[in-house]
Order: C-alpha cells, then structure tokens, then sequence
C-alpha cells in the first residue's frame, strides 16, 4: 500500500472521529441516536408488557366467570338429577289414586245401603272391587308392570315353586297352581309367582 493511499485512509478515519466528537460536544442528536433508539426500544418492550398483562387479566376473568357459570350448571344439574330420583314415581303415584278412589266409594256405598239386602250388598261390593282391581291393571299397564306367565313349565327365573303337587293332567315340572301373581317391570322381575308343581 503506498503512503498517499495510507495517508488518505488515515485523514479520513481522523476526520470520522472529529466529526462523531463534534457531534457530541453540540450534544445534538447523532450522539444521541443510539440512546433514543434504546429509549424506543424500551417504551415498545413496556408497552408490549403491559398490552399482555391486560390480555391475561382479560383471560382469567373470562376463564373465572366460565368457570363460575360451569360450577352454577353443574349444581343446578346435580340438584335437578335428585329431584328427578325424589319424584321419578309421581305418576306411578297419581295413577294409584284411582283404584283408592273407587274402594273408598265401595265402602261408601256400603253405609249408605242400609236398606240392600245382603245379596245386593255383595253384589255391588263385588262389583266395586272388580273395578278397583281393573283400575289397578290399567295403572299398571301404563307403567309398563305385567303378569308374570304361569301357563306351562316351571321357570326359576320367573316363578318360585312353593310345593310339589300329584296332578293327574299336568306333567311333571308344570305349573299345577297359582297362589300369589307375580309381576314384571319391563324386563326386570319385580316378584316372582308362588307356584305349586306337578310330581
């Protein structure tokens, strides 16, 4: 490298540096740019900070008052699920009303036929349980509460045998005798018939 060349780069670098010192006695803003860029850089990142802080105070209050409004449905649900098992046989119940309605008109009946002769009275009385006992079927027919088959075969899933019986027309292990009617809820066996069998 020759020396005007070096001495060129040398004047220029001196020159630089008189120019940046310069700058900074006037305290003008060349010096200054760096720390205004910083300053910038600081007021964004504070900036940015809080924009976020808001946002995640947002976030937990939506996510406090979801959580609020999921704890009042779940306790309202869970309240209405016990009211529902308290008074899931409400109907069940109103449609047993009938049938007491009727037997309590029999026995009405019943004192006020104080002129009746004895027949009569049984007959009517006769006929009022037949009605009480039909209202009862139509209830349970309603509900879904059948009779428990006993034509035919033993069966110990449905019918619990209380004696065996000598049958002349019935086969051995058929049902000879009803004594207590059993009953079916759907497909779930609420009481077995007491049944008597053939030897």
């Amino acid at each position: 490298m020759s020396k005007d060349t070096e001495n060129t780069n040398n004047e220029e670098i001196i020159q630089e540096v008189e120019t940046k010192e310069e700058c900074c006695k006037d305290e003008s803003s060349c010096c200054n740019e760096k720390d205004t860029t910083e300053e910038v850089k600081e007021a964004t990142t504070e900036d940015k900070i809080a924009e976020l802080e808001a946002k995640l105070k947002e976030t937990e209050e939506k996510y406090l008052r979801v959580h609020a409004d999921f704890e009042n449905i779940k306790k309202r649900l869970e309240k209405e699920k016990y009211q529902a098992i308290d008074y899931a046989s409400e109907k069940f119940a109103k449609d047993l009303l009938s049938p007491i309605d009727t037997l309590e008109m029999a026995l009405a009946a019943e004192e006020a036929a104080t002129n009746l002769s004895t027949e009569d009275l049984l007959a009517k009385l006769k006929e009022g349980v037949e009605l009480t006992i039909k209202n009862f079927y139509t209830a349970f027919e309603k509900h879904n509460i059948t009779v428990v088959e006993t034509d035919g075969e033993f069966d110990p899933n449905f019918h619990n045998a209380i004696m065996q019986v000598d049958s002349e027309d019935k086969q051995t292990g058929e049902i000879v005798q009803v004594m207590q009617k059993g009953y079916m809820l759907k497909e779930r066996l609420l009481r077995p018939a007491m049944v008597s069998i053939a030897n």
